[in-house]
Parts: structure tokens; C-alpha cells; sequence
């Protein structure tokens, strides 16, 4: 079955501020920042967020700003018991196509994140970094 997203709504806030709290708990703690439910619903509101769905099963989300250059994804997120399971690389493969028209794909990830591997796996380059967070980018051209 194949892997599709869905337009989030503000009824799935809750289910995307939890996954995202317990995925980034450790970093939090790890790099003693604070979490807040009132920050994460702010930007969930001024941002493009879509489900990453099989068949009826709920995977996780990714959501998304744009400017004049780039696509950032700003969160990407998915339940444990489907990581691993292609929907990532799936997601970033659907993300850098969305991103042609602007040319590239950004996005932030903590130092300590294993993720970062998946990004470079997916084409992503480091181009720079801020105190916990490596900044990738992946150029994105329609041919």
C-alpha cells in the first residue's frame, strides 16, 4: 500500500504536538531548552502541515514554510512504530519535488539527531550550523 499525504487540520494539532514532544524531548533535555505547547501551536497555525498516511494508519506529519528561495521543512515527525519503514525518504522524495519551483529544500536538525544521516542519504548538504542545529539544504531543480 502506497504512502500519501493529507492536508492536516486543526483537528490533528493534538496528535502533531505530541508526536513532536516526545520525538524532541531528548534534544530538549539534552540541550536544555524549553518546550512550549503555546510556541508549537503559534507555528503549527502559520504553516503548511500534512499527515504522512498508508491506507487508513496515520504515520506521522511534516510541516512546512516557504520564501522567495526555499521550501524548509520544519518538522518532520513519525511515529516510532513506522520509522524506518520508507515513509521518510518517501516523504523527502515528495518534499524536494514540491521544492522545484523555488530550488531548494531546507531544514534544521540538532547535532545529536540520527536523522541527519537519512538527510544526507536523501541528498542534503550541511551549510552551516547554529549553537545545536546543523542547517542541510538539498538543491532542487525541475529538469
Amino acid at each position: 500500500m502506497a504512502f500519501y499525504l493529507r492536508a492536516a487540520t486543526d483537528q490533528d494539532l493534538p496528535f502533531a504536538r505530541t508526536l513532536t514532544h516526545e520525538a524532541m524531548t531528548r534534544y530538549y533535555v539534552e540541550y536544555g531548552l524549553w518546550w512550549s505547547n503555546d510556541g508549537f501551536d503559534t507555528a503549527w497555525a502559520g504553516r503548511e502541515n500534512w499527515l504522512i498516511c498508508r491506507g487508513d494508519v496515520v504515520l506521522g506529519f511534516v510541516s512546512l514554510s516557504r520564501d522567495s528561495r526555499a521550501l524548509y521543512i520544519r518538522e518532520l515527525h513519525m511515529l516510532e512504530a513506522y520509522r524506518g519503514g520508507g515513509a521518510g525518504s518517501w516523504v523527502l522524495q515528495q518534499m524536494a519535488l514540491k521544492a522545484q519551483a523555488l530550488g531548494l529544500l531546507r531544514l534544521t536538525v540538532f547535532k545529536t539527531n540520527p536523522a541527519k544521516l537519512l538527510y544526507e542519504r536523501m541528498g542534503f548538504s550541511n551549510v552551516g550550523e547554529e549553537d545545536y542545529f546543523w542547517r542541510m539544504e538539498r538543491v532542487c531543480r525541475s529538469s
